[in-house]
């Protein structure tokens, strides 16, 4: 009799589209390992995620808003569950390999930087050359994860992480679900995020915009993800309209909300705490420990200073800076 795992494979063959990845086809991992009897390769890795460390910190990382007030404002963590559920939603219809797109999705952010994009934007002028998050998000994988040994996820996965939002396109079209769905959720949070904080109001949307999708966030995702479903055969697209309008939003939140001086007020004072963090973990790299001396040893002080400043939390950022460059009251 099969065991579970193997059922389910077989299921995968009957209902999936021939243009999905099955399980029993992935490329495999990098150190073969045995197969587990319940789950397929991408269950597994989709649950390795989700119970990795840098998967929980994701709730404290910005997202756009840097330390708001509200609880109700997205974080790196919430974002990246609103792009697991439209990357699914858009799989399922069109009878790709589920399992696989929710692994991507989860893990797509793995490597995000404290402050969001003001983050990233520091440790790319100060640090290892050529940093991104998504590539970063791959290294975590690969060599941060469990002490240095990393998560050992299937080579599927990893390609969807690294492609999710510029340059090459994934190799699968699993991968390129969630490069849409990564960016609808975006655009479609931080309009509402946006309207929460005061930066703009629902009239201030292009009027073309809304005519066409629709003034809620639900009816903008909702004709964003059909648009998808109804017009991917070989490749994942949208329509020319609807991808004409979805461009709009996407330009409008640049212009209105994403170089908002109001909005992005405390960004200024990023820099200044990734700056100082690197320089004195660059003088003082015995501080470091566990995996991040490992990488020292491996790949040297910039390396290994990159990774552990990418890895913290924004309030465990200034804890830090604090810790450091703070000086303490005397208790006298």
């Amino acid at each position: 009799m099969a065991n579970f795992r193997e059922q389910y494979e077989n299921t995968e063959k009957l209902i999936l589209s021939e243009k999905a990845v099955l399980s029993v086809n992935t490329k495999g991992r990098k150190l073969p390992e045995n197969k587990c009897e319940i789950r397929t390769e991408f269950q597994r890795d989709r649950d390795r995620i989700l119970h990795s460390k840098s998967f929980r910190r994701l709730k404290h990382k910005t997202q756009v808003f840097l330390a708001p007030e509200s609880d109700h404002y997205r974080t790196r963590l919430t974002h990246t569950l609103e792009v697991a559920q439209i990357a699914r939603t858009i799989a399922r219809a069109l009878r790709l390999n589920e399992d696989l797109t929710e692994a991507i999705a989860l893990g797509h952010d793995l490597g995000h930087t404290p402050f969001g994009h003001a983050g990233e934007r520091a440790l790319a002028e100060l640090g290892e050359k050529n940093f991104t998050h998504y590539l970063q998000s791959v290294r975590v994988c690969e060599f941060i994860e469990k002490g240095g040994k990393g998560l050992n996820l299937t080579y599927e996965v990893l390609d969807g992480i690294r492609c999710h939002t510029k340059g090459q396109q994934a190799e699968t079209l699993e991968g390129r679900i969630v490069r849409y769905a990564d960016r609808i959720a975006y655009i479609n949070h931080d309009i509402d995020d946006a309207i929460r904080a005061g930066i703009i109001t629902k009239n201030d949307l292009p009027k073309s915009a809304n005519e066409f999708f629709g003034n809620t966030k639900s009816s903008r995702i909702n004709a964003m993800v059909s648009s998808i479903i109804n017009n991917s055969k070989n490749d994942i697209i949208m329509d020319e309209e609807t991808f004409y309008y979805y461009e709009m939003l996407h330009t409008f939140l640049f212009e209105k909300v994403y170089r908002n001086p109001v909005a992005k007020h405390e960004e200024n004072k990023v820099y200044g705490i990734i700056k100082g963090l690197f320089e004195y973990f660059c003088s003082n790299p015995q501080l470091l420990k566990g995996e991040y001396a490992e990488i020292l040893r491996r790949e040297g002080v910039v390396r290994a200073v990159t990774d552990y400043i990418a890895g913290m939390t924004d309030h465990y950022a200034v804890l830090k800076y604090n810790e450091i460059f703070v000086p303490k009251s005397w208790d006298i």
